[in-house]
């Protein structure tokens, strides 16, 4: 799925778009550091942006986020 589709869903509202682009990343198996340097961020803004979708989808980690975010159809794994 194109970043812009995955943008455009009306479930991805309740993130802002850096936590989607995070959460987009993480589903393309980035780590951390990967998502860091594709963003130009650093790490420690990462794993803010992480912690923040955590909360926000009521998860603990990542492989909780991508869960929800698959059962959710917050992203398309085809």
């Amino acid at each position: 799925m194109l970043y812009d589709e995955f943008m455009e869903r009306e479930e991805n509202k309740k993130l802002t778009e850096r936590e989607l682009q995070v959460m987009y990343y993480v589903a393309e198996g980035l780590n951390n550091y990967e998502v860091a340097e594709r963003m130009y961020l650093s790490v420690h803004t990462i794993k803010a942006h992480l912690e923040s979708i955590y909360s926000k989808l009521s998860v603990h980690n990542k492989i909780q986020a991508l869960v929800y975010a698959i059962k959710n159809k917050l992203i398309n794994l085809d």
